[in-house]
């Protein structure tokens, strides 16, 4: 298993419209070979933002990495971008390979 989270402080003002952007896409995964499940997560408030973790399970980091490469991964990452900043800073990418299951 391959656990591929991406973190993402946003802005308190915004909020609504981070989570409506993830609500509404079409993220292509159910079509790809490997994908597991998907949770978008919300988790401490902090002064200047949420923080926001995507969190995708994958059957394998080759899978995952398939996916990286693939034309559905290109798809939902070449949307407009928002008039607006939603969080700080760029995402930041953790992977995880599994290394006990129970």
């Amino acid at each position: 298993m391959f656990l591929a989270m991406n973190r993402f402080k946003v802005v308190k003002d915004a909020v609504d419209e981070f989570e409506a952007v993830w609500r509404n896409r079409d993220s292509h995964l159910g079509e790809m070979e490997g994908f597991v499940n998907f949770h978008l997560l919300r988790g401490p408030e902090l002064p200047d933002h949420i923080l926001y973790a995507s969190h995708t399970v994958w059957r394998s980091r080759a899978d995952f990495e398939a996916w990286t490469r693939s034309e559905q991964f290109r798809k939902v990452h070449s949307r407009a971008p928002s008039t607006r900043p939603l969080y700080l800073d760029h995402p930041n990418f953790e992977g995880f390979e599994s290394v006990q299951e129970l």
